[in-house]
């Protein structure tokens, strides 16, 4: 395969493994740079990601719309995509999900923060968004540039941003490594609310933070090994 082969086969997995593993179920999506034209972006036509295979990849613009006209429904939200990937050039992969493990910590006022060493992956920081801060009473749903730039604006510099009311967005340095972050951001909050309802938490300190995320950077943390693991959960790989 070409490098864009792998690249688009490499996206339908991540599609079929967020649904594997709960992260995704009939919406959310993901979507990853493309490594010739950075402006752009691959990501499925409107269908649910566990459905989706090579033939349902389109390519988008930096306005978020999709370079061939007359094309089939598209997402709604795939503008957060378009935004992110414009405000952040090193960024190759997005995830936006409706995890319900993470729905909490952007309703109550209580931060999501790494309380193990593969959840460290999510950042230090997990900052909230909130739609109608600047655009009042809406359907929630990003569906422009002005809405996600200003999503993308709370993202800043960090790796996941929570919605409020809504679910998140992941942004990493890969596609794989955003799928990655995507899955431990949900088992970080599922391991941090039953923590909390057992007692005070110790989190991840910063100097212990620092140093999983040096690993993360340096590609020692398990990326490939997890990737092939969750591959293959999802159908991928092997005889």
């Amino acid at each position: 395969m070409t490098d864009l082969d792998e690249i688009l086969h490499d996206l339908v997995v991540a599609n079929r493994i967020l649904a594997r593993e709960n992260v995704v179920d009939g919406y959310g999506h993901v979507s990853v740079r493309h490594p010739d034209r950075p402006e752009r972006f691959f990501l499925a036509r409107s269908r649910s990601p566990e459905l989706v295979e090579k033939a349902d990849l389109l390519e988008f613009g930096p306005d978020g719309q999709p370079v061939k006209d007359n094309g089939p429904e598209v997402y709604k939200e795939r503008f957060i995509h378009a935004a992110v990937y414009e405000a952040r050039p090193e960024v190759m992969g997005v995830v936006h999900n409706h995890s319900e493990e993470l729905i909490p910590f952007g309703i109550t006022g209580v931060p999501l923060r790494p309380v193990f060493h593969t959840g460290a992956r999510i950042g230090g920081e997990v900052p909230v968004w909130d739609i109608a801060d600047r655009f009042g009473d809406t359907d929630m749903l990003v569906s422009n540039m002005e809405q996600a730039r200003d999503l993308a604006v709370r993202l800043g510099g960090n790796r996941v941003v929570l919605m409020r009311g809504h679910g998140s967005t992941v942004a990493n340095m890969s596609l794989h490594t955003a799928v990655m972050t995507a899955i431990y951001a949900q088992i970080n909050a599922r391991l941090q609310t039953t923590a909390m309802q057992m007692g005070q938490v110790r989190y991840l300190s910063a100097g212990e933070l620092a140093a999983t995320l040096d690993l993360s950077a340096k590609g020692t943390l398990g990326a490939n090994r997890t990737w092939e693991y969750y591959s293959r959960r999802a159908g991928f790989g092997g005889d």
